[in-house]
């Protein structure tokens, strides 16, 4: 084991201690359960078929709505870097979108949207402004000598984008899909508690408070955070991967 992953649990160990002390300090899991609380309702929800079912749902709709908001916001941030009327006119679209709260937005989409749907749509309108404003901003800090050099050489303009602009901006483009998915991921489970979406780890949560079973509750909560941490690491090695493949090509 390495010097990092030591720290790492040793760090990690430090908190489940304290964690551990405050529970047997309040005496009653039903308010704050214990590590082993935890873990041992993690493996029992782990032993039935609906607790991946409602896993695979999540991830369905959050994956998909991160997907699609991976695809506007990219063509949105290409479109508003060459065009400076479609910037300014979409300009405050994007300012509305990011300055508005989750909340509100979930609450808003439930009038017109399904509570199956409103998580997905929820993901991408999330990711979409993080991405455009990535992808605009990457875009517009190619070389401008390049830039010069392919306009004095009249390169045609889809191959001055693939060459020039593309590679540049990838960069903000892999920052912006990572930064997207936690968020993506996070407003999704938010939007399918609030949506008692069914066949979903929101709905779990929401259940799990309503019948105080806490200890079922901190295990969800769990599996959302060990979730989230390997989609960022699959994100990073499939950004990882392209950029290698980018570099050699």
């Amino acid at each position: 084991m390495t010097r990092r992953a030591l720290k790492a649990t040793g760090i990690t160990l430090c908190y489940l201690a304290v964690w551990h002390i405050a529970a047997a300090a309040v005496g009653k899991a039903f308010i704050l359960p214990s590590p082993l609380d935890t873990a041992k309702a993690l493996l029992a929800l782990a032993s039935t078929g609906e607790f991946y079912a409602s896993i695979g749902t999540t991830l369905l709709r959050v994956v998909g709505g991160f997907a699609a908001g991976v695809a506007a916001g990219a063509l949105l941030g290409v479109l508003t870097a060459f065009s400076g009327l479609a910037d300014e006119f979409l300009a405050p679209l994007r300012s509305i979108v990011k300055a508005t709260p989750v909340t509100s937005f979930i609450i808003l989409v439930l009038l017109y949207l399904t509570s199956s749907l409103t998580p997905a749509f929820i993901a991408f309108l999330v990711v979409t402004p993080i991405v455009w404003a990535n992808v605009r901003a990457g875009v517009r800090s190619a070389d401008p000598l390049l830039v010069e050099m392919t306009k004095a050489y009249r390169v045609p303009k889809l191959r001055r984008l693939a060459k020039l602009y593309l590679p540049s901006a990838f960069p903000d483009f892999a920052a912006a899909c990572t930064t997207g998915l936690g968020f993506a991921w996070k407003s999704g489970v938010a939007a399918e508690v609030i949506a008692n979406s069914g066949l979903s780890i929101g709905q779990r949560l929401n259940e799990s408070k309503i019948y105080f079973e806490t200890p079922e509750l901190f295990a969800w909560t769990a599996a959302v955070i060990l979730l989230s941490i390997l989609l960022e690491r699959l994100m990073l090695k499939l950004l990882g991967k392209l950029t290698h493949e980018r570099e050699g090509n």
